[in-house]
């Protein structure tokens, strides 16, 4: 698996952490004294838990050592552990509410690994989760394109999968868990002050597998190349800025 890097990530912290308080706040019906956070990041989605349930015991975890270090350096009063949440989820306790913001996407099977997270929680437990749809935004449409070039050569290499389902299928599984559930989307419009700035966003997250496969000459040219690509589709509005769409899918679950 490629690296995590938090730096990078921590670019767009407002932009990256407003999902995860819109999120929070439609946890309802409990309260709290253990909440899990699968897939923590630097602790920015965490740290919303923790004001919105200053009483509670909070674990985030994450697989990636550089962002469960900028998390403990950032973040007090909250535990934070390197975890596999696929490979070690049978060894975490129960929790009252289990939440992964922006995560999921990365987690293979949801249709065996939603059901699990499901069994994690406590009686009367909320699962809160938010994962991002972008397929057709016309910025990950180009990623897709660029990459799938037989020239860049990635397709002979162990690439880690970004996937989703539809959200019809995420109500049938939850269905199957639960019949106390919501689901619901946003569009988040962000204002972007370059085609530049649009290609560090992804570097962080969908493009990162890619550029840690290259070396540092192909990775410019292939940021370049996707800068280039955008600057032809995407409209620049009259103060000069671009906005970024950006879709995120939401549920909750409750635990009788």
């Amino acid at each position: 698996m490629s690296q995590w890097n938090s730096e990078q990530y921590l670019k767009f912290t407002v932009q990256r952490t407003q999902p995860a308080v819109d999120l929070a706040k439609r946890i309802t019906g409990v309260q709290p004294e253990k909440i899990l956070d699968i897939g923590c990041g630097p602790g920015n989605s965490t740290a919303v838990l923790k004001k919105s349930f200053p009483g509670a015991y909070i674990l985030g975890v994450d697989n990636s050592e550089n962002m469960i270090r900028k998390a403990k350096e950032t973040y007090t009063g909250i535990d934070f552990r390197i975890c596999d949440a696929t490979a070690e989820l049978d060894a975490l306790d129960t929790y009252d509410v289990v939440f992964s913001n922006a995560c999921l996407q990365w987690i293979p099977n949801h249709r065996e690994f939603i059901p699990l997270l499901f069994n994690k929680l406590n009686k009367n437990g909320v699962l809160a989760v938010q994962i991002p749809m972008n397929g057709q935004e016309p910025l990950f449409k180009i990623i897709d394109d660029i990459v799938s070039q037989p020239e860049r050569g990635f397709s002979s290499m162990n690439i880690e999968t970004n996937e989703t389902l539809r959200p019809e299928e995420y109500f049938d599984i939850l269905s199957s868990c639960t019949d106390i559930f919501e689901l619901w989307e946003t569009v988040y419009y962000h204002r972007m002050p370059s085609f530049q700035a649009m290609t560090e966003w992804v570097k962080g997250t969908r493009l990162r597998p890619y550029i840690n496969a290259l070396d540092e000459e192909k990775a410019k040219c292939l940021e370049n190349d996707i800068v280039k690509r955008a600057a032809g589709i995407y409209d620049v509005q009259e103060n000069g800025e671009i906005i970024f769409k950006f879709r995120r899918f939401f549920f909750t679950a409750s635990k009788r």
